[in-house]
């Protein structure tokens, strides 16, 4: 018995899912993403093929992302040619991701996904393109549930790639393996160029891509990325319910609300279940931030254990200007456009008593002495920033140079260490005084601790014996937070 073309196969599958939710209408005008790489050629073509089908009016769209130089070059002259060869209107541009990466502080991969995004809206606007097809497939979808999953996501995380995004946002290749793709493509002698990038294995996604996937389908389950792309639907669908059932309690709680800022009444909140009062923490910054990211687990139950506290006001900084302030009754979660470093180093209250807290492992730990708390978090190597131009109350250190469990704690008689960039240890009092802190704040000011040796001056300062060099492999990020 003959098998089914890959090619009849994939439209099948295409059509399927176009079908099941929805992705287009007839008359819709698709801006196509296409980077040149083997899913996005897949995707032009097959969207070229069903064009008369639904009528669909279709042109492409190319971000020249300049990090690879002339590959880089090469990759958009490769999606020029081929938009020519297909009669197909493009919209090209090149823009600097490492410069906009150093001025915003992100991660190599989110500076390039934010402008991929902006260029794809931008261009969809002007001209007038209702959608945005982009070539994401199933075996991207599983390696990000397993990402997140391996970094302690919880459900929002574990849905994965939704095939629908918005009202305008669609990806027809979604339940594609990516071997079906470049089958279909070996079959039409579509060619198609490769990004030498996506072998690095100093990117998490590499690893897991080419390393433990294949270990997990070898000795555990031959279906993995069956397995996890349904996981990734279930979790969307629970999601998806829960935001429905979310929206009374959210409604309940919210006593004021403005584009900048969103106010819970605590007598209605604290009546909550505490998986809801997280999901309604979540949805009250998302209101205000438009969207969740850098804010973690971790930073949810920061929130809550303010609320929860016997003190009856306080206040946290979070990730990209979002502030929350505790004030009686009420918790206020604000976006604030143009925080100053200032109120990030914002005095230390004073205290007549020493303290200190063990750290057993990374988390969040309130020192509630200094009206302060810090966070610990893993991050990866790529995700690091410019350190240079990161604010002074956030530190990273190589993790492997430290030894658990930590502890903070205040000034000791005696304390030193081996400022950053300096040779020699120094006495901390002697550091203080050199950069003029006030002396309340040099009393409980919080110590980080190592093995016995102080690794940084909160808000300052760390040691050189645990900075991040080109040897390292993993980091750990600390920020000081306001409480």
């Amino acid at each position: 018995m003959n098998s089914i073309p890959i090619e009849k196969k994939v439209l099948h599958t295409v059509r399927q899912t176009i079908s099941d939710h929805r992705m287009v209408t007839r008359e819709d005008a698709v801006l196509v993403a296409v980077s040149g790489g083997p899913d996005s050629v897949a995707l032009v073509h097959v969207m070229l093929t069903l064009a008369a089908e639904y009528s669909l009016h279709l042109a492409i769209a190319h971000l020249n992302h300049g990090l690879r130089g002339a590959d880089s070059e090469r990759d958009a002259e490769f999606v020029i040619a081929l938009a020519r060869q297909l009669e197909m209107p493009i919209y090209t541009e090149k823009k600097d991701v490492l410069a906009y990466q150093r001025s915003r502080r992100l991660s190599l991969e989110e500076a390039g996904r934010r402008l991929r995004y902006d260029f794809f809206e931008a261009v969809s606007s002007k001209y007038g393109f209702n959608k945005i097809a982009l070539g994401h497939h199933r075996d991207d979808n599983a390696e990000l549930v397993l990402i997140n999953l391996l970094r302690g996501s919880g459900p929002l995380g574990l849905s994965g790639i939704a095939p629908v995004r918005g009202d305008k946002i669609v990806r027809p290749l979604i339940r594609l393996r990516r071997a079906e793709i470049i089958k279909y493509l070996a079959e039409k002698k579509l060619p198609f160029v490769t990004d030498a990038s996506n072998t690095d294995p100093a990117f998490i996604r590499n690893k897991i891509r080419h390393h433990l996937i294949p270990e997990l389908q070898t000795a555990y389950n031959p279906r993995i990325i069956e397995t996890l792309s349904r996981l990734g639907e279930i979790m969307r669908a629970e999601n998806q319910w829960f935001d429905d059932a979310l929206k009374p309690a959210l409604k309940q709680c919210v006593s004021s609300r403005t584009d900048q800022k969103i106010t819970l009444a605590l007598h209605r909140f604290n009546q909550l279940p505490k998986a809801v009062k997280r999901r309604v923490i979540r949805k009250a910054i998302q209101g205000v931030k438009n969207d969740l990211k850098r804010i973690t687990l971790l930073h949810i139950d920061a929130i809550l254990n303010l609320i929860e506290k016997d003190r009856v006001s306080g206040r946290l900084n979070l990730p990209d200007g979002i502030l929350v302030m505790r004030n009686n009754a009420e918790v206020t979660i604000e976006k604030r456009c143009n925080i100053k470093k200032s109120q990030n180093c914002r005095k230390f209250q004073t205290c007549s008593t020493d303290y200190q807290y063990p750290i057993p492992a990374a988390g969040t730990v309130l020192i509630k002495e200094a009206d302060v708390s810090i966070n610990l978090c893993e991050i990866d190597v790529q995700d690091l920033p410019d350190i240079k131009e990161t604010e002074a109350n956030v530190a990273f250190f190589d993790l492997d140079r430290l030894l658990f469990p930590l502890l903070v704690r205040n000034l000791r008689p005696g304390d030193r260490f081996s400022p950053l960039g300096v040779n020699g240890t120094q006495k901390v009092k002697k550091y203080f005084i050199n950069h003029k802190i006030p002396a309340a704040q040099r009393r409980i000011c919080p110590l980080l601790l190592s093995g016995g040796n102080i690794i940084w001056i909160a808000g300052h300062r760390i040691d050189n014996a645990v900075k991040v060099s080109p040897q390292t492999r993993r980091v750990l990020k600390a920020e000081l937070l306001l409480a």
